[in-house]
């Protein structure tokens, strides 16, 4: 490109003045809106489940309203959707604007750079490349147009109304269900926040197994999952005895928790592992989440009740403690509790429950985002042999998700508190707590050299005390889970 430059092209010019600022605030207010449509999508989507549930409100009136919010769901993903295409494609148009004016306005400049008695000239490179640069932001423009015609926008004209965006939406389409990831769960919660609502609860009846125990769904997904599973265990004769023996338990123990009021999620039923992990609350929007895990000979059949009461107390004692919080506690017996002599002195259990519990305590956080809720402050509880699992979990590449540990009764951790990736290290050891003296798994938890924060304790508080609520622990564990500091 030589002679014809000689007259700078109406593209650089117009290049040269564009106003910038302005469309980057407009891009920034779309940012904006494209930001709050997950969560109202969300929320939007909670309200239609608990209508499909049909437990609040039955009749015709109840699925007429379900279907309306089922179809104002699929209209808000379409164009979440579209929105967040469109937004790209902006900000690209954006960057692509910036690179194309600061080109222009220096071919502009050299070409007004004349010396005296020369002629003027353009540098053909520079110009060359502003134009290159305006094409790009044309065809942001257009992909950024091309991701909105799906939803009914063409030529700057929206929809008027939902009837209007309706007849350009499919929302009564036919849905598959795709299979997710097995994981990381980062991975299957943006998989899983991809989905229409009607694709997400056909994935729940379609495969509640595979998706009741995914770590990085959301916990009314995972818990729907598992109470289809539950009630299938519960009505088939061919269920193994023992596997219903666990089942009814489980299923008792819901129906008791839910009669007094309390929200329960079923997070975890592994009927052949004999795994279960019961939450009290909602994990998915709770301010603060609690997630035990407890020692030696724990099963759900055996103990499912007694650590349930252990969940209530400790909730009742982050209430006393801030009692506008929003709490969720959870009963985690998600790996092989140890039961022989050789797997009780032994770490090999807690190697392989370490790394199921990183991976759980990941999927909690994930499953948050894919709701669009904010970080929810997490305490692990771990009692005696749950102690050495959590030394296990930090091991795990990667950080731990979580930002309290409090160890109680421990015997014993291999390194020190900065070792287990948590920002706050908390300890509770009785003097007369023989498990503690043994420091069979390491250094004590309650030496100085471990560098953990101590909890208060009963001098007669046995092994089995720590949650005991006319002991002084509790009360601070409730103000650890709650985040609130020791008022002494």
């Amino acid at each position: 490109m030589t002679a014809p430059l000689l007259e700078t092209p109406v593209q650089v010019r117009m290049a040269a003045t564009w106003d910038l600022p302005l469309l980057r605030g407009a891009v920034g207010t779309l940012a904006g809106v494209a930001e709050r449509l997950p969560s109202w999508r969300v929320r939007l989507e909670g309200v239609a489940r608990a209508v499909d549930d049909g437990d609040s409100w039955a009749g015709p009136a109840a699925l007429e309203a379900a279907g309306a919010l089922r179809d104002l769901s699929a209209a808000g993903w379409a164009v979440e959707g579209a929105l967040t295409d469109s937004l790209a494609a902006f900000q690209r148009l954006c960057a692509e604007a910036d690179r194309a004016q600061d080109l222009a306005r220096e071919a502009l400049v050299r070409m007004e750079a004349v010396p005296p008695g020369g002629q003027p000239s353009l540098p053909s490179a520079t110009v060359a490349a502003a134009l290159d640069a305006v094409a790009a932001v044309g065809a942001a423009a257009q992909d950024a147009g091309r991701a909105l015609i799906g939803v009914g926008v063409q030529q700057a004209s929206a929809p008027a109304d939902f009837a209007a965006l309706a007849q350009v939406v499919p929302l009564a389409n036919p849905v598959c269900a795709v299979p997710g990831p097995a994981g990381p769960p980062g991975a299957v919660a943006a998989w899983w926040a991809a989905l229409p609502l009607t694709a997400q609860l056909l994935a729940l009846r379609t495969d509640p197994a595979g998706l009741g125990r995914r770590d990085g769904l959301p916990a009314w997904a995972r818990d729907r999952a598992n109470r289809l599973l539950l009630a299938e265990a519960l009505a088939a004769p061919a269920t193994d005895p023992y596997a219903a023996f666990t089942a009814g338990v489980v299923a008792r123990r819901i129906e008791a928790e839910e009669a007094t009021g309390r929200q329960v999620q079923l997070h975890l039923l592994d009927l052949a592992g004999d795994r279960v992990s019961l939450a009290l609350g909602d994990l998915d929007t709770a301010d603060a989440v609690a997630l035990m895990v407890p020692g030696i000979h724990s099963t759900p059949g055996d103990d499912l009740g007694g650590l349930v009461g252990d969940a209530r107390a400790v909730a009742g004692a982050a209430g006393e403690a801030a009692p506008a919080l929003g709490l969720a506690t959870m009963v985690w017996l998600g790996y092989d509790s140890p039961s022989g002599a050789g797997q009780v002195l032994g770490r090999r259990n807690a190697v392989a429950g370490g790394a199921v519990l990183a991976s759980a305590l990941s999927g909690l956080a994930a499953g948050r985002d894919a709701v669009a809720a904010p970080e929810a402050r997490t305490t692990v509880l771990a009692h005696s042999y749950g102690t050495v699992v959590v030394d296990e979990a930090a091991d795990v590449p990667g950080q731990l998700d979580a930002d309290a540990l409090v160890l109680l009764g421990s015997p014993g951790m291999e390194e020190d508190a900065d070792s287990l990736e948590a920002p706050e290290v908390y300890d509770a050891a009785a003097p007369d707590d023989l498990v503690v003296a043994s420091r069979w798994f390491g250094r004590a938890t309650a030496s100085e050299r471990f560098g953990s924060t101590g909890l208060p304790v009963d001098p007669d508080t046995g092994h089995s005390g720590y949650y005991d609520p006319d002991l002084p622990t509790l009360a601070a564990i409730g103000r650890v889970v709650a985040g609130v500091p020791d008022p002494r």
